[in-house]
């Protein structure tokens, strides 16, 4: 710690005895003690409290370049979606537009086999097919349900009762 050697130790040891005298040497030599111990717990704690220090600054750029790759990574995630999805957009309007392109034929055919009739009147003709025909109006709630005479009611006819009395104990007794 100090790099003194034992024989150090002694001389110093001497010169106190001489100077103190042998009735405060034990009183001072604790005193020293209690202060040596003392500076040594304080030079631990200060090591620990560095060590601690370079430690969190170590995990803090950690930290730092685990949100860096992580908002890079996102990046060229997000950059890949918007990719695929302009692929696929790109792919939809191909395909629609080969599917018109192959529909031509077939609604030049249509027209001439039907007397060339006009677009619109071919849209109107397919939405009167299509369209849903009304059904007859409905009849008004307050009319009762038709009654189905193969169905067995057995709780319409019943006339209301009065309630029924609970004996008392007397009348139970008999």
């Amino acid at each position: 710690m100090l790099d003194i050697s034992f024989g150090e130790f002694v001389l110093i040891g001497a010169v106190a005895l001489v100077v103190l005298g042998p009735e405060r040497l034990p009183t001072v030599a604790r005193t020293v003690g209690a202060l040596l111990a003392r500076a040594q717990r304080f030079v631990a704690t200060m090591k620990a409290d560095m060590q601690q220090q370079a430690n969190l600054q170590g995990l803090d750029s950690l930290r730092q370049d685990i949100q860096d790759a992580a908002h890079s990574f996102r990046g060229q995630l997000e950059s890949e979606v918007r990719q695929v999805r302009d692929a696929i957009d790109q792919n939809a309007a191909d395909a629609r537009a080969l599917a018109e392109q192959a529909a031509e034929p077939f609604q030049e055919a249509d027209r001439t086999i039907h007397g060339a009739r006009e677009p619109d009147a071919e849209a109107q003709a397919l939405a009167e097919e299509n369209r849903p025909q009304p059904d007859a109006p409905a009849a008004p709630d307050s009319a009762p349900p038709a009654r189905d005479e193969n169905q067995l009611d057995l709780f319409d006819d019943l006339p209301p009762s009065a309630p029924v009395s609970q004996p008392t104990a007397s009348q139970a007794r008999e």
